[in-house]
């Protein structure tokens, strides 16, 4: 018996940008793609293919390596890295200034999950109020 697995990056990320178009409606209608880079090529540190904006300000990018891709949020960090691994999802921590959390995306099993992910990491900023929002422009 054969199994279907997607296991390449470049799928993954298309799927994960699917996912995110197709819910238009709840928190992930407040997530648009942005900045997505035509014919870029996986790499193993991960090449950028796109980011994830809400409310004009960015939620995440999205990274794509040969045979898996990942997101590197830089809002919500606490909340993706907790939903991430409650999923099942490979997730760990990017030691920088201001920190990031990698949630990795390494089959299409995956992508739901990874979906599910930014959707709780959208109700989560929404529930620390819209001052938040009003306080990251400045």
């Amino acid at each position: 018996m054969v199994r279907d697995r997607t296991t390449d990056g470049e799928r993954l990320a298309e799927l994960l940008a699917s996912e995110v178009h197709g819910r238009s409606s709840g928190p992930m209608g407040r997530i648009a793609v942005v900045d997505a880079v035509e014919g870029v090529e996986p790499t193993e540190d991960g090449a950028f293919a796109y980011g994830l904006d809400r409310a004009g300000e960015r939620l995440a990018d999205v990274y794509i390596h040969p045979d898996r891709a990942h997101i590197e949020f830089e809002q919500g960090v606490d909340a993706a890295a907790a939903v991430g691994q409650e999923a099942g999802l490979r997730v760990r921590p990017k030691a920088v200034r201001p920190p990031r959390t990698l949630v990795f995306v390494e089959d299409g099993a995956e992508v739901k999950r990874a979906t599910d992910v930014l959707a709780t990491v959208v109700e989560s900023l929404a529930a620390e109020g819209p001052d938040q929002d009003a306080n990251m422009n400045g």
